[in-house]
């Protein structure tokens, strides 16, 4: 009895040695006095989708400035293609782009659920990734069609018109058995099959048939390969696939929707490791073995640790990738950073690379410097997140935002109209597009603010949605963490 007692007296010992560990690396990657208010971020991060909504407005519209648009999508070609996100600061509405964008905010939903609730930002998140999957419902509207566009770039392009206004072309595009896209059936089915799991439990019935929709949309895809852009010739210059179909094909090609139904922390691509991991997919081992090599060398890219090849870096250490919207590849690098050390730390294990090992909170660490770049810590000394901070863009590329509300002004403005009152405008947008992240500085950190500048001041909806994960645990860590957690604190003999 004595020798069991000392046995439990060494074991707590080492349990509060391991506890003590973890919290001195949590605060080591704590902010600083000077930090940045993270629940802000995350709440004006999701405030931005309001601001890109098609479609008829709700009643709980938050984003004011914004009126019903694209009332008619889809009446040319008899179906309801009415709702959905436009992706940026034009008017198209783009299949695959508001694919990921729901994939993104789904992942950080189920990721990062409980943080998210107690920012109190739960209800806005799921408010976000439903306007998307309520249409991407109305877009399928046959087990082998997709209706993966509505409008185009081109001629949307000649024109600067607010949303309410719109007079180019809304005709849509779909993609089918005579014309295949394997790669937007596939992302869209990731972001049914996620937003899936996100409703189970509040909304069963929606949740079954979302994942049913991703069944079908899967095995479409599936069946008929082919690369969308070859489909719908007019995504070619906006979204072009240019890594073919593949990848998005395996966000949920080893993963069986049995399985999916019933798994509590989805995660596609880097935590598919995570998925396969179980004695009942060793027949996957060899994708297992794939996901993990591609995306540790990614990751320690974007760590500086690899021999060969890694991301570059500003002077003032944002990863830098390509001058036009290079936020997304660092907002995209910031999450996966985040979720991966949360895998590690879950697992206790360690990112091996060519230059050395590293701990969870390392990698974490990297992850959140990226973020508080983008909230204001950089040589500009600007947020890159609209709306917040005391500095940020003021002349976003944006057509709604750039010309006064629908609400206040009705007048029509016609196609060129608007490039001499919104595109010319020599002040600040009338409209602040709040929680944008426009596409940042270049190579050097330097940043113009001008609405014409668009690889810098353009914001897109995939930009922010990965954010919303990450703003969230941030915010848990530095307000939430320890007050919710005293008993940590509480060492018992």
């Amino acid at each position: 009895m004595e020798m069991a007692n000392k046995q439990r007296k060494v074991l707590r010992h080492l349990k509060f040695t391991r506890l003590c560990t973890w919290l001195l690396s949590f605060f080591a990657i704590l902010p600083s006095r000077q930090s940045f208010n993270y629940g802000e971020a995350l709440s004006k991060s999701l405030l931005y989708f309001e601001s890109q909504r098609s479609g008829r407005l709700p009643y709980n519209q938050r984003v004011v400035w914004r009126y019903h648009s694209g009332l008619t999508d889809g009446l040319e070609q008899g179906v309801d293609l009415v709702g959905g996100y436009y992706d940026a600061g034009d008017n198209v509405k783009f299949g695959l782009p508001m694919a990921f964008t729901i994939t993104m905010l789904s992942w950080s939903v189920i990721e990062y659920s409980e943080q998210i609730s107690g920012a109190g930002e739960y209800e806005h998140a799921l408010e976000a990734i439903k306007w998307g999957t309520d249409y991407f419902i109305k877009a399928h509207t046959h087990p082998h069609v997709l209706w993966a566009e509505v409008g185009d770039g081109d001629t949307d392009h000649y024109c600067w018109q607010r949303p309410e206004d719109m007079t180019t072309s809304r005709h849509a595009y779909k993609v089918d058995e005579n014309n295949p896209g394997s790669d937007i059936a596939g992302e869209t089915a990731a972001a049914m099959a996620a937003a899936s799991i996100v409703f189970r439990k509040t909304n069963p019935h929606y949740s079954h048939l979302l994942l049913h929709h991703a069944e079908q949309l899967f095995e479409f895809g599936d069946k008929y390969r082919g690369k969308y852009d070859e489909s719908v010739k007019v995504a070619k210059g906006h979204y072009t696939s240019v890594s073919g179909y593949m990848d998005e094909l395996l966000l949920i090609l080893p993963i069986p929707f049995s399985f999916l139904n019933s798994f509590d922390n989805l995660n596609f691509f880097i935590l598919s490791l995570q998925l396969l991991a179980g004695k009942s997919h060793r027949k996957h081992q060899h994708i297992l073995n794939e996901y993990r090599s591609r995306a540790e060398y990614y990751l320690c890219a974007c760590l500086n640790k690899n021999n060969v090849t890694n991301v570059q870096r500003t002077p003032g250490g944002l990863l830098y990738i390509r001058q036009w919207n290079n936020m997304q590849y660092v907002s995209t690098a910031a999450f996966l950073l985040t979720t991966y050390s949360d895998h590690l730390q879950a697992s206790n294990q360690r990112l091996q690379c060519d230059q050395g090992t590293l701990d969870p909170s390392d990698i974490f660490k990297f992850a959140k410097s990226q973020v508080d770049y983008i909230l204001g810590y950089n040589p500009m000394g600007m947020s890159y997140l609209v709306g917040y901070g005391a500095k940020y863009p003021a002349r976003v590329h944006h057509r709604g935002a750039s010309i006064e509300s629908y609400k206040e002004q009705k007048d029509f403005i016609g196609c060129m109209q608007g490039y001499d009152i919104g595109y010319s405008r020599q002040g600040p947008n009338p409209n602040v597009l709040t929680g944008a992240l426009v596409g940042g500085p270049d190579m050097k950190d330097q940043f113009r603010d001008e609405r014409e500048n668009y690889m810098q001041t353009e914001a897109c909806t995939y930009n922010t949605a990965t954010l919303v994960g990450v703003f969230a645990k941030l915010h848990w860590l530095e307000k939430d963490y320890l007050s919710a957690n005293p008993s940590l604190f509480a060492y018992r003999r």
